[in-house]
């Protein structure tokens, strides 16, 4: 194993530390539980928009916390779920008087710690609504999951959502949309390798020289089938196809097309695999009209890409397009 690191044991918290060493002028970092805010926490009369889960996935999610996206993050240890603790601190932290939504993918951990932590904050009186992302159609109940896991479509809510609670929208409106968000994506992935956990010195799964994974989940989790490596026309062909199944979308219908990097996967062969899945949308008469290409939610050093598909209207695309302003996303701000 080769990794900028010190010790794997500590890579987390020197992770944290070095986002706050970086980035004092977006965000707060609190170490003890560990937790990532908005600089300007809590902004009074917005519902505040908390997620996390476990650290290896960055920029998802302490990238995503600023203006116009998260309030809150909590990183967990790699692939781990953060705990209660570190949940309940940060909802204190960011609650601004008109409630707190959780946005959680899903996996087991994750699903159980913001359940618990939710009902802890609702004994305080904090108003909490929690919505679970399964957007990824490549298996159900998998190692870490009860049905479908929540991957790409997760980055899209957080920015979709954000925008909206940004515009003063209540909790019950900004929750709905958020399942309006989960509901109309979906999402398919590959690896080309594994990824490697620091704590463990080897990577999760082998691939032979010849090999992909088609449905890979996040950790490293099985998918659908072990294939043979093939060109990008190909993959893009069998994941976009499951996408547009599972979806399903009509001729006329406009999407935002999320090209996703696993971690190790250079910029131009995103850019390969989203000129693919152009051509095929295209062939549907199915129009992209907003996009997003690069690696926004990893899995360490896995290489291969994930494809999401978001059916668009006039408001997902307003709230899209409305200004944001975090370490892994910007613009009109």
């Amino acid at each position: 194993m080769k990794k900028l690191i010190n010790l794997p044991q500590d890579a987390v918290r020197e992770e944290l530390e070095g986002i706050a060493a970086a980035h004092s002028d977006r965000v707060r970092v609190h170490a003890d539980p560990s937790y990532i805010v908005r600089v300007d926490a809590p902004v009074r009369g917005k519902v505040a928009i908390v997620s996390g889960g476990g650290s290896g996935h960055e920029p998802m999610h302490g990238g995503f916390v600023g203006r116009g996206m998260l309030d809150a993050a909590c990183p967990g240890e790699v692939f781990s779920s953060p705990t209660p603790d570190q949940m309940l601190a940060a909802t204190q932290a960011v609650n601004g008087g008109s409630g707190v939504l959780y946005l959680v993918k899903n996996y087991t951990g994750d699903v159980m710690n913001f359940e618990m932590a939710a009902e802890l904050a609702r004994d305080e009186g904090v108003a909490v609504e929690m919505v679970v992302i399964d957007d990824d159609v490549g298996v159900r109940d998998s190692l870490h999951t009860a049905g479908r896991r929540g991957v790409g479509a997760t980055v899209l809510a957080e920015k979709i959502c954000g925008a909206a609670a940004e515009l003063g929208r209540s909790l019950p409106e900004v929750a709905a949309l958020c399942r309006t968000v989960n509901a109309s994506a979906r999402s398919m992935g590959v690896a080309l390798t594994s990824g490697t956990v620091p704590m463990v010195g080897k990577p999760t799964f082998a691939l032979g020289d010849d090999e992909i994974e088609i449905g890979v989940g996040i950790h490293g989790e099985p998918g659908r089938e072990r294939a043979k490596a093939a060109s990008a026309h190909d993959i893009v062909g069998v994941l976009a196809g499951a996408v547009l199944d599972d979806l399903p979308l009509s001729r006329g219908d406009r999407v935002l097309a999320f090209v996703n990097g696993m971690g190790a996967t250079p910029l131009m062969e995103l850019y390969v695999v989203y000129n693919e899945l152009h051509k095929l949308l295209t062939d549907r008469a199915i129009g992209i009209a907003r996009n997003l290409v690069g690696s926004y939610m990893t899995s360490l050093d896995m290489a291969g890409c994930s494809i999401t598909l978001l059916r668009l209207d006039e408001e997902l695309t307003a709230l899209w397009d409305a200004p944001v302003l975090t370490t892994g996303l910007r613009w009109g701000a």
